[in-house]
Parts: structure tokens; sequence; C-alpha cells
């Protein structure tokens, strides 16, 4: 059996993936940038609910969303040019550290 937190990373990549795409759709008027980011939509809600089929919601959702607001904010920086001042880096650390803490005082 696979492990369900190995299912909520995947769902957090693909919610990185459907982030992003979302930016790549100009607005839903790209049709094939908008069917890989509704592709990856129903795939990350796929992996998050068998996740959750184990893990708590609350521990779940939030590492979930921790996960794809931090490889967003990432790859933003990457991919978009946004920016990288020191208090927006420090808060990006602190979504890990939650993420980590949530983690490791799951049961």
């Amino acid at each position: 059996m696979t492990s369900p937190w190995f299912f909520l990373l995947i769902a957090g990549l693909l919610e990185i993936g459907w982030a992003i795409g979302l930016k790549y759709t100009q607005g839903f008027t790209r049709p094939l940038a908008s069917s890989l980011t509704v592709l990856a939509m129903i795939a990350s809600f796929y992996f998050l609910a068998q996740a959750l089929k184990v893990i708590p919601v609350g521990t779940g959702y939030a590492v979930w969303t921790g996960i794809g607001a931090v490889g967003t904010a990432i790859l933003g920086i990457v991919l978009f040019s946004e920016s990288t001042a020191l208090p927006r880096l420090a808060c990006i650390g602190l979504i890990v550290a939650g993420i980590i803490g949530l983690k490791l005082t799951s049961a």
C-alpha cells in the first residue's frame, strides 16, 4: 500500500502545477494550457482525497496548501521574476517550518 503522505506530496506537487498553469491559461483562453491545468486540478484533488482517508483533514489540508504555496512562490520567483525580498523569503520559510511541524506531530 502506498503511504498517504506520498499521496499528499503528489497532491501538493500537482497543486503547484495547476497554480502555475493558471498563469499560462491567460484566463482560460488557451485551450492546451487550460486543459492541462484542469487535469492537474482534478489529479491534485484525487490524491488529496486518497491521503485524507488516513491523514486528519486539518493536517492534510494544511500540508497540501503549504506545499502548493511554497512551491508556487518559489516558481514565481524563478519563472516570473517575483520578489526575493528577505521578509518574503522568511515567510516562505515559516510555511515550510509549519509543514514539517505538522508532519512530525501527526500520529
